[in-house]
């Protein structure tokens, strides 16, 4: 049912995709904080397990986003100083607005290390700063296949969503999103919208 579901966004996303200007990732793009703390290496899947069983009873904001950024640090962690070095670049192509180096530099990785979560997850932002819907979807597809959990990539399909117009399909997303984590900012603000633009009003 899922697999079914991504694919026929996949098609959507393509069928609605358009060529238009480079735009700044926007505000409401769930995006890994600056800094990440330090994570122990251990067994990766146990440590998210564990974390996002506390994310879903976190009690408050704070504690939720700390435990977000945990599960960042380890989404993000490369286990390879290559890759860490390509990363860094990655990161100063975007800042100095070259996307087109920060995409070649993300395939280079994505070829060396497909299994890299992160990766994936980058690009798809960056495609989506460029407008590229169709090329990011594809790279969410490959995050969500990866790591069903990625808040941040469920976010960002959930805007691609709503900027071909598919409102239904963007709340679905963003649903899912909150059942992974029920604190994630600024998304319960969208469903709130979406849900009264959806499906009405609560009598």
């Amino acid at each position: 049912m899922r697999s079914r579901f991504l694919a026929g966004l996949f098609t959507l996303a393509l069928v609605a995709a358009f060529a238009v200007p480079a735009a700044a990732a926007p505000d409401d793009w769930v995006a890994p904080p600056q800094k990440l703390p330090h994570v122990q290496h251990g067994n990766p899947k146990h440590n998210l397990d564990f974390l996002f069983g506390a994310l879903k009873v976190a009690p408050d904001d704070v504690t939720a986003k700390a435990i977000e950024g945990r599960i960042w640090a380890l989404w993000s962690a490369t286990r390879s100083d290559t890759t860490t070095l390509l990363m860094s670049r990655v990161q100063t192509a975007i800042e100095a607005k070259d996307l087109d180096l920060a995409v070649k530099l993300l395939d280079g990785i994505i070829k060396i290390k497909p299994k890299y979560v992160e990766a994936w997850n980058r690009r798809a932002t960056i495609y989506y700063m460029k407008k590229d819907y169709g090329h990011a979807l594809a790279d969410i597809r490959e995050v969500l296949r990866r790591e069903p959990r990625h808040f941040g990539a469920l976010s960002g399909l959930g805007l691609i969503m709503q900027d071909i117009g598919d409102d239904r399909q963007a709340l679905e997303v963003y649903r899912r999103a909150l059942a992974v984590y029920p604190r994630l900012q600024r998304i319960p603000d969208l469903v709130k919208t979406l849900k009264e633009k959806v499906e009405g009003r609560d009598i």
